[in-house]
């Protein structure tokens, strides 16, 4: 239903679409950040919108997080449309803000923003209609079931699909598995040793909390790289934004393939911030480390003989980030303090391609590989062969259609907090110069 605190009705001014629709200029599918962002550039410029969200505004937040959770970056990077940090009366702009902080400064964007947002309305299909004009199908009753509009901005982000490999249906069912996106706190699981299978921001993260609750960890170490959080007196993300590193865009990037591919480095904001080395964790946590699964049957679980390669690519990557910090420091001339050199304090000796889980005291499995996006609703030819959108800064070929919200959508920033006023802005006027050359701006 429409959110109370929100202004106008979502029907005012609309005109009918036919067949009862109603009719919008630009609708938006989803009430996350990216989607607010998108609808209070549009309102600025007297742009009407309306914004469809199928459960209620922020509830990947709300609800997908699990207890400990807080942000990576730090809260300076947190840049909603004229709602920064500092706007919001934040005082650490050095911290990082847990799961219930990340949603008050959510909520209080969505007061000042005001957005036409109606909750709890599952976009069902999209459409393009003769007309030039899109149909789309939702569960909303009161408007027949559906909208026509003339612009739709697709926010709803990667995360629809918990992936979990085709093997996990064969593993023994008395060890309980479980996604990250269900994932709350240890309690939720019995007994026993935990193999967490993912090395990416959430999989480090859960480990540690595992680790508080006294509980024996298992990783399967993947490809993801990792970062220093401190370096030389300051956040590795303090010196790489001086240097002007999250300015690059997808276009100017040496590898764009690689950049859209890549998982996010690894590091924590828990306690203040934190580098993680997997490694020390090892030495001094007693985590055992594998490679990346490759199979299960059963109690049995087989691994990749990656390992040892997994780690050194993750401390290939850690080393690159210093060293553009070091270059940086050294072009500006900053006297900095130096840092130790970087020692690897464990090597993986022997490669363990399999164990019994029932042998090594395996209960449970908690799958950290991620998500897959889900547009099977979006009947409209702006997907790649791999099912991608295809785009230019989130709008597509077909005039229209666009995407905002995702990863290196223009730069490291979007689908961050530190990107979206940039990207969104862009897509809003994006969007009217389409209805500009539509003839249609002035009736937005």
């Amino acid at each position: 239903m429409k959110n109370e605190i929100m202004g106008a009705s979502v029907m005012g001014g609309s005109a009918t679409g036919g067949a009862g629709r109603a009719h919008v200029p630009v609708l938006i599918v989803g009430g996350g950040q990216a989607g607010l962002s998108v609808a209070y550039h549009l309102d600025k410029a007297g742009i009407r919108n309306v914004v469809l969200e199928r459960h209620a505004m922020f509830h990947s937040w709300r609800e997908n997080r699990w207890d400990s959770f807080c942000l990576v970056t730090p809260n300076w990077q947190c840049r909603l449309p004229d709602f920064s940090y500092a706007d919001y009366g934040g005082t650490d702009p050095h911290g990082f803000m847990v799961k219930g902080e990340i949603t008050d400064y959510l909520m209080a964007f969505a007061e000042r923003a005001r957005p036409n947002i109606r909750e709890g309305v599952e976009v069902t299909g999209v459409t393009r209609l003769p007309d030039g004009r899109f149909a789309v199908d939702t569960t909303d009753g009161t408007t027949n079931g559906g909208w026509t509009a003339d612009q739709v901005v697709v926010a709803t982000g990667g995360y629809d699909r918990p992936i979990e490999p085709q093997y996990a249906r064969a593993l023994d069912r008395s060890i309980f598995q479980m996604h990250s996106r269900e994932y709350r706190n240890p309690e939720q699981f019995p007994e026993g040793g935990v193999l967490i299978v993912g090395t990416g921001q959430s999989g480090v993260q859960l480990m540690e909390d595992f680790v508080r609750a006294g509980r024996k960890v298992h990783l399967a170490v993947g490809p993801a790289p990792r970062s220093p959080r401190m370096y030389r007196g300051r956040d590795a993300t303090d010196w790489l934004y001086d240097a002007g590193h999250y300015e690059m865009t997808i276009d100017e990037h040496p590898d764009p393939a690689k950049a859209l591919g890549q998982t996010n480095h690894y590091m924590s904001g828990r306690d203040g911030g934190k580098e993680i080395d997997l490694r020390r964790w090892h030495v001094e946590h007693g985590v055992e480390l594998y490679g990346t699964v490759a199979d299960m049957d059963g109690t049995t679980i087989a691994f990749l003989p990656d390992l040892k390669k997994n780690l050194d690519d993750a401390d290939r990557s850690y080393l690159g980030i210093r060293s553009q910090i070091d270059a940086y420091i050294a072009k500006e001339g900053i006297d900095a303090p130096l840092e130790p050199r970087f020692e690897k304090v464990w090597e993986p000796v022997d490669k363990v391609l399999q164990v019994d889980a029932r042998e090594v005291g395996i209960t449970s499995v908690l799958w950290a590989i991620g998500f897959r996006a889900d547009y099977s609703w979006l009947q409209v030819d702006v997907f790649d062969r791999q099912g991608k959108p295809k785009h230019h800064r989130g709008v597509t070929e077909v005039p229209g259609i666009h995407f905002l919200g995702l990863g290196w959508l223009n730069t490291w920033g979007s689908g961050r907090f530190l990107g979206i006023d940039e990207d969104s802005r862009y897509l809003a006027a994006a969007i009217a110069r389409q209805l500009a050359e539509a003839g249609k701006l002035a009736t937005a």
